[in-house]
């Protein structure tokens, strides 16, 4: 009995070493960025997921497949993904709905426990086109006639403890971010990770499907915190994430910005998190690479 017993504790300490020692299994991340848009150096979805795919290659254990300029004709690209990150315009033209055979693929994806992230305009699909599975697979859209895209200098003053912000400090930056998102019911499994109190001047507009509208001029007069970037833990066990910045492509130099999302992306792959957060170095000179021909700005 004595032997018996021995032997087994060995076994376990023998396994539970080679777990410590063993690398993790690859962690696959599909990014699918958009077709160009708006002026130069605005919306550049090619150039900012090849560079947030190649700041993921640097690290051990991920695998990150860029796709650019549109939904993918070869759909093997799919086969492995742990998550997948969208990155494009969005409304009625966002690459997700265009076609309700791609939403139906993506749910088959969701099923499965694959993650879920949208950046900027991504986050936006019509309310019954595509968002009862945006609040599904990321805890919230942006549904028009209830959510707002102004442009304003977001200050995260407090940054909340999560996997994400791991390593990030506050910062202040100026983007076009959207607020007054349509989130689950209570909030159910979203958590805010970055948040800031919108000034009255994103209110200057008038009423309209991305402008203002009633509800989000009472909540901006009370002062309340705007969440422009959530996480979600789905029933399922999935995750999901919605990052509302992105305009200004030149942003992505910025280490905090860059760094929270490179963060979420590895988080909904559930891949882990370095201490401190992704370490990541962008020059001028890189931000400059694969920018879409738009001519100057």
């Amino acid at each position: 009995m004595k032997i018996t017993k021995a032997l087994t504790l060995a076994l376990c300490a023998a396994s539970l070493l080679w777990a410590v020692n063993s690398p993790a299994a690859e962690r696959k991340i599909v990014l699918l960025a958009g077709t160009p848009s708006h002026g130069p150096g605005e919306h550049e979805h090619n150039a900012g997921c090849l560079l947030l795919g190649r700041l993921l290659n640097q690290m051990g254990g991920v695998k990150a497949v860029v796709h650019t300029n549109g939904w993918p004709k070869d759909m093997t690209i799919f086969d492995g993904a742990d998550a997948v990150f969208i990155y494009c315009d969005g409304g009625g033209g966002h690459m997700a709905v265009r076609e309700r055979q791609r939403l139906t693929f993506l749910g088959e994806l969701m099923k499965r426990g694959v993650g879920f992230g949208c950046c900027h305009y991504a986050v936006e699909v019509p309310k019954d086109n595509g968002g009862p599975e945006f609040l599904n697979w990321m805890g919230g859209y942006f549904e028009t006639h209830w959510s707002v895209n102004p442009h304003w200098d977001a200050d995260f003053k407090v940054i909340p403890k999560h996997p994400i912000t791991d390593g990030v400090r506050p910062f202040k930056i100026r983007d076009e971010w959207y607020f007054h998102m349509r989130f689950q019911e209570g909030m159910k499994g979203v958590t805010p990770i970055l948040s800031a109190v919108a000034p009255p001047s994103t209110m200057n507009r008038p009423d309209g499907p991305h402008s203002g509208n009633p509800a989000v001029r009472e909540a901006v007069a009370k002062g309340e915190p705007q969440h422009v970037m959530w996480a979600y833990e789905r029933p399922d066990g999935g995750r999901g994430f919605g990052f509302t910045g992105g305009h200004f492509h030149n942003n992505w130099g910025h280490d905090d910005f860059r760094k929270v999302v490179l963060n979420a992306i590895l988080w909904i792959a559930k891949a882990p998190i370095p201490p401190g957060g992704v370490q990541s170095v962008v020059t001028p000179e890189d931000l400059k690479q694969n920018l879409d021909p738009k001519g100057r700005k």
